[in-house]
């Protein structure tokens, strides 16, 4: 109950307890992982900690065995098929489309209006997964949808998580019949957009192509029913996940004008003018990218997962019996002032020292091993790009009274954050160079994507569901 009631306070507190903490999940005993060292010890051994436990029960019932949730014997060859639409040279080519989603985002913007923040930011990030996943398919409407859709699936995952009585979620309840039917409609959208493209044929160099060549190949790699998986997880932890990031930094940013204007001092020197950010900027945006480092710190939204073991386990100095369940939570860790002196502030300035480094790093906002996100250096440069593009034109105000608290579900961050847009005066610099830069002049968009982080990319893995 005290995980369900207050998650956060109660991570903080286990580590009081020991490195491995006993807990219950209902009537299930569960073990908590509160030391670095002893979570990437059991995220690199894939074969005695595999994707299992409630949370991944759960999230099969949504994404079936796609790449995020799949055991280990098949992850291999799923990670193997998915890889090359990730890959930096691929990254680096996106960074374009990141910044039109953007900048078509806030174009409506006025000065002195108030902005849902949230919904913004799950806007965009679901316009450019979709644009990796399946091209342009998705028009207004559907992805409208498909925003509604994650939004009400996300909620409920996390309860699910916490109450493993299957009985409970068989109660003709509101909340579960919500559940049940965005589920299904997602599910729908992502069945018509693979209806269609089998229908108009055509090569086209996204996720959904690379997918049905593996499935109608002469000898086909993949089923239809795994094509719809990985679309729909790749979905749910692409536009989610990224989308809490960026709304927990606008959020940090106007709480903390100095860091704001130091950021803002960055970009507009970096751009010089210009409307938002190319491949080539991403790697002397460097204030920017501590930003999103700090902001995916303070507020991972990947904050908690379970493993299962599939056989008995000296672990932590306790022997686990097989089938037992194993938490570890990037919160918990973010927040150890043994590894992050004063955790609670938000200083994007400890990642410009490196922040803490080795073969036990306890920054894991993409997990680690071979389970690592495969999608952590899109994730940074969407998160990058999108910052800096807003900021060169907008600076976001919290509204008067009370920040509200996070509220976990299976992922963390702001849900409903609104603010209200200042325009910032624009600053000199040379003409745009490109007629896209040059069409947008007093309310260019924002929609930003940290270049890939040379440390956390590589310790880190995908956070929130992006445990991959």
């Amino acid at each position: 109950m005290a995980l369900f009631r207050r998650p956060l306070e109660f991570l903080d507190s286990l580590s009081a307890h020991g490195d491995l903490v006993e807990i219950r999940l209902g009537p299930t005993r569960a073990w908590v992982v509160c030391h670095p060292r002893l979570v990437h010890e059991m995220l690199r051994d894939t074969r005695t900690f595999d994707k299992g436990g409630p949370l991944y029960t759960r999230l099969r019932g949504l994404m079936g065995d796609g790449v995020v949730t799949c055991p280990h014997a098949d992850h291999r060859r799923q990670r193997r098929l998915l890889q090359p639409a990730f890959r930096p040279a691929r990254v680096a080519r996106l960074t374009g489309p990141m910044g039109e989603e953007a900048e078509a985002l806030c174009r409506g913007w006025r000065d002195g209006q108030e902005v849902d923040v949230s919904a913004a930011m799950m806007t965009v990030t679901t316009g450019v997964v979709s644009r990796v996943l399946f091209s342009d398919a998705l028009d207004p409407a559907r992805a409208a949808e498909v925003r509604d859709c994650l939004s009400t699936v996300v909620r409920g995952l996390f309860v699910r998580t916490v109450v493993p009585v299957d009985a409970f979620f068989r109660l003709p309840l509101p909340g579960h019949r919500r559940y049940t039917r965005a589920v299904a409609r997602l599910r729908a959208i992502v069945d018509e957009v693979v209806a269609r493209r089998r229908r108009t044929g055509g090569a086209h160099d996204d996720v959904l192509g690379t997918l049905l060549a593996a499935a109608d190949g002469p000898d086909p790699e993949v089923t239809g029913r795994e094509v719809q998986d990985q679309l729909v997880s790749l979905l749910l932890t692409g536009a989610e996940s990224a989308a809490l990031c960026l709304s927990s930094a606008f959020g940090l940013l106007a709480l903390h004008p100095e860091a704001e204007q130091r950021m803002h001092a960055e970009v507009d020197t970096v751009l010089a003018g210009r409307a938002r950010p190319t491949a080539e900027d991403l790697p002397r945006l460097v204030y920017t990218r501590s930003v999103v480092d700090e902001s995916l710190r303070l507020a991972p939204p990947g904050w908690l997962f379970t493993r299962l073991t599939t056989r008995e386990v000296e672990f932590g100095g306790r022997r686990l019996p097989a089938g037992a369940t194993v938490l570890y939570s990037p919160y918990l860790l973010h927040h150890a002032p043994e590894s992050f002196p004063d955790p609670e502030r938000f200083l994007p300035e400890r990642w410009q020292r490196g922040g803490p480094d080795g073969p036990f790093s306890p920054m894991v906002p993409f997990a680690a091993g071979s389970r690592k996100c495969l999608g952590d250096t899109f994730a940074l440069a969407q998160a990058t790009v999108t910052l800096a593009t807003v900021a060169r034109h907008w600076r976001l105000r919290h509204r008067p009274g009370p920040v509200p608290p996070l509220r976990p579900a299976v992922t963390l961050g702001p849900r409903d954050l609104v603010m209200r847009c200042e325009r910032r005066p624009q600053q000199p610099g040379p003409a745009p160079a490109t007629p896209a830069a040059g069409a947008v002049t007093a309310v260019p968009r924002a929609r930003t994507a940290p270049p890939p982080a040379v440390r956390v990319a590589r310790e880190a893995g995908d956070a929130g569901v992006h445990d991959a």
